[in-house]
């Protein structure tokens, strides 16, 4: 994942919001896509599906590091949902967007659906990449039965909530000695075949205490809120993905009864990234 917004068009603007300066990487165009990332990521996670759609044609994008991540400066407190939807709508105010197409991963995922609740006018409609939705805000709501359905999303959690920043130092450290590919093969089915830069950027990207307040935004969260959305969702899933449970797809179904769900076999929690084409293909992008 190399961070070339020239070869997508893209201009870095910096937008100044009620929760600290944004990044965004943008285009205009028609119908545009806002991409959001997930609590390993930044803009450039977006890069291996930019790729395989030949950078979404002549369609507007917007790719926002989140305030904490990315080139973003950390907020004063970490970013809980309403303000992360506060902060979205302040982007497109600036850009001057009035509706996008929304595709969120993980973390993003989430994100996303809240700004569909928050704003239902500005979003046409929402993609769910690999998201953490009804299984992840079970777990972090309840961490013992969590150790059951969600063991990997709860232990890291619990270890991240201890050691707090001083994670990062620790992967990198992995890193250097070569042991990173055994310790990211949780999140990837087939990590051994990934490019180098994507391992690099989970490294670089990964946000401790981001993650422990997602996860406790996730824990408080009415999920029933999501029966207002009345735009289409579409729920990609990874079969082999160890942050979300196959049984999300039909929990989405029964929230959202006109959710469009799609499983891919051989895929963990980035189907972005391992399987950029089948997703693009999902989207409706080439």
């Amino acid at each position: 994942m190399v961070a070339d917004p020239e070869r997508w068009r893209l201009e870095r603007t910096v937008v100044p919001t009620a929760d600290g300066p944004v990044v965004v990487h943008h285009r205009a165009g028609h119908h545009p896509l806002l991409l959001l990332h997930g609590v390993a990521g930044s803009w450039t996670t977006w890069t291996p599906l930019l790729r395989a759609v030949e950078g979404a044609g002549a369609r507007g994008l917007v790719l926002v590091d989140l305030p904490g991540w990315g080139s973003s400066p950390a907020p004063a407190e970490p970013l809980d949902l309403d303000a992360s939807a506060r902060v979205l709508t302040a982007v497109l105010d600036a850009l001057a967007i009035a509706s996008v197409d929304v595709v969120g991963h993980s973390l993003g995922a989430f994100v996303a659906m809240h700004l569909a609740v928050t704003a239902l006018t500005r979003v046409r409609s929402v993609a769910l990449v690999s998201g953490t939705t009804v299984a992840t805000a079970d777990a972090a709501r309840h961490p013992l039965r969590g150790l059951r359905t969600l063991p990997a999303f709860t232990l890291l959690r619990a270890g991240l909530t201890i050691t707090g920043e001083t994670a990062r130092p620790f992967l990198r450290g992995i890193a250097r000695v070569g042991l990173l590919p055994l310790v990211a093969s949780p999140v990837f089915t087939h990590v051994r075949r990934l490019d180098p830069s994507v391992l690099d950027a989970f490294v670089d990207e990964l946000r401790p205490t981001g993650f422990t307040a997602a996860a406790r935004s996730a824990a408080g969260y009415d999920l029933d809120r999501w029966r207002a959305v009345t735009c289409p969702v579409t729920a990609i899933a990874g079969r082999d993905d160890v942050f979300a449970r196959v049984s999300d797809l039909d929990a989405l179904s029964d929230l959202l009864p006109q959710v469009r769900t799609v499983l891919l076999d051989d895929c963990g929690h980035f189907a972005h990234v391992e399987h950029p084409d089948a997703v693009a293909r999902v989207l409706g992008l080439v």
